[in-house]
């Protein structure tokens, strides 16, 4: 019952919040659903009674950065797009083509984990179209356009997004097609994900022999010593190394 009743006031701040963000923002936008942030909720319970914002998205950068319409950068969370700067990287610009059909130009609502910023001063931020249900950076992971790439303490999802890419390779989803044969070499050269340049997934073998490895956020994760570290479960997995049971 506890419980119950304390979902229902996270709930309910959630709603008011966003009717005090959309008020603010004057008429002619999108109305809050009640249903919606409910079925959003049931599928993310961990946001619950965490405050977003409203932005609507202008430019794309790439798959996995946007600015919003008043300037503000932001870099989605856990996800990473191949390249199409500089060194360009194979299936970056279907992967920008993806985000631009998706997200340019629509209103979004944002989340932050932990962090704020990244280094470079993004805002980092878990995002939701308005209207759809599905977290964007999910969709991106769980469609082919991305792999996981997640740091701590920006966690809270790197097993469920862990999950996605699991699901679109085995598919041969997007850029896991390219990598299987389909069409093309794989993004990011081979042995590494598409501009990996801190590998976070650490492999384990135990005093009997068994590797295993664990991904950032996962139980054990922390206490882990790594005797090899990887960019992607991929990766791993075409080591030998398996998930913890």
């Amino acid at each position: 019952m506890r419980q119950a009743a304390g979902a229902r006031r996270a709930l309910l701040l959630l709603l008011a919040v966003l009717q005090t963000a959309l008020a603010a923002c004057g008429a002619g936008q999108m109305a809050v659903d009640p249903a919606g942030w409910q079925r959003l909720l049931d599928d993310y319970p961990e946001l619950a009674g965490r405050r977003p914002e409203q932005a609507a998205v202008g430019r794309i950068v790439d798959g996995d950065t946007f600015e919003t319409a008043d300037g503000r950068k932001v870099r989605l969370i856990g996800v990473n797009t191949p390249e199409t700067y500089g060194e360009t990287e194979p299936y970056g610009e279907e992967a920008k083509a993806f985000a631009l059909r998706e997200l340019g130009g629509r209103r979004v609502w944002m989340f932050r984990d932990v962090s704020e910023t990244d280094r470079y001063g993004r805002l980092l931020r878990l995002v939701f179209v308005q209207g759809e249900e599905e977290m964007f950076n999910e969709r991106l992971i769980r469609e082919g356009y991305a792999r996981v790439m997640t740091y701590s303490p920006d966690v809270t999802y790197a097993e469920r997004f862990v999950r996605g890419e699991r699901e679109a390779r085995e598919s041969g989803r997007g850029l896991w097609g390219r990598e299987s044969g389909q069409d093309g070499p794989a993004p990011g050269g081979e042995g590494t994900a598409a501009g990996c340049k801190e590998p976070l997934i650490k492999g384990n073998i135990t005093s009997r022999g068994g590797k295993i490895y664990h991904v950032p956020g996962s139980p054990n994760y922390e206490q882990t010593k790594a005797e090899r570290m990887f960019c992607t479960v991929e990766e791993a997995e075409a080591e030998g190394f398996r998930a913890p049971k």
